[in-house]
């Protein structure tokens, strides 16, 4: 995946300490449309560097609002538009180490969103594959993954913050 500038300048003064980045996660939902239709799907990425199926992801740009970030991050990495009706969720993530020994850690913003347009397809190099999920049938993914759907995809309006 591509690093963004903004990263890259960090990283070059001071190298692969660790960075704490806003991010977003939206959880796109629409209704089905297939047998039991009543079903509501979510879209799901299957991300290209670990090959692990989550709802859409991304870091915010600076100075950009977070729903801004995820209407846009679904659109480039899938090709559909969104609406964004409410946070979620908010929660930290654990330290994510990659490969080259950047480290991170996330301060999450779950968005519930609507799906308005678009077909689904793999918009980028950060996927390499794209879906609609049935709620009651999604993928295997990470336990973390899962509340972020669970909180996305709920009729909630109030928003969840882990204590």
């Amino acid at each position: 995946m591509p690093v963004p500038d903004f990263i890259a300048a960090l990283r070059a003064r001071i190298g692969t300490a660790e960075l704490w980045l806003p991010g977003v996660t939206a959880v796109v939902v629409r209704p089905g449309n297939g047998p039991g239709a009543a079903v509501r799907e979510v879209l799901l990425v299957r991300r290209s560097d670990n090959g692990a199926w989550t709802p859409v992801t991304g870091i915010c740009d600076p100075g950009e609002e977070p729903a801004v970030t995820a209407r846009r991050e679904a659109l480039e990495e899938t090709g559909v538009e969104i609406v964004v009706d409410r946070l979620a969720l908010v929660r930290t993530t654990g330290l994510v180490v990659y490969p080259n020994g950047d480290r991170n850690r996330y301060l999450d913003h779950t968005f519930a969103c609507r799906w308005v347009a678009g077909d689904a397809y793999v918009a980028d190099d950060e996927s390499s594959e794209v879906g609609w999920f049935a709620l009651d049938a999604l993928p295997p993914m990470t336990d973390e993954m899962r509340e972020r759907i669970d909180a996305g995809a709920s009729d909630e309006t109030a928003t969840r913050f882990v204590r």
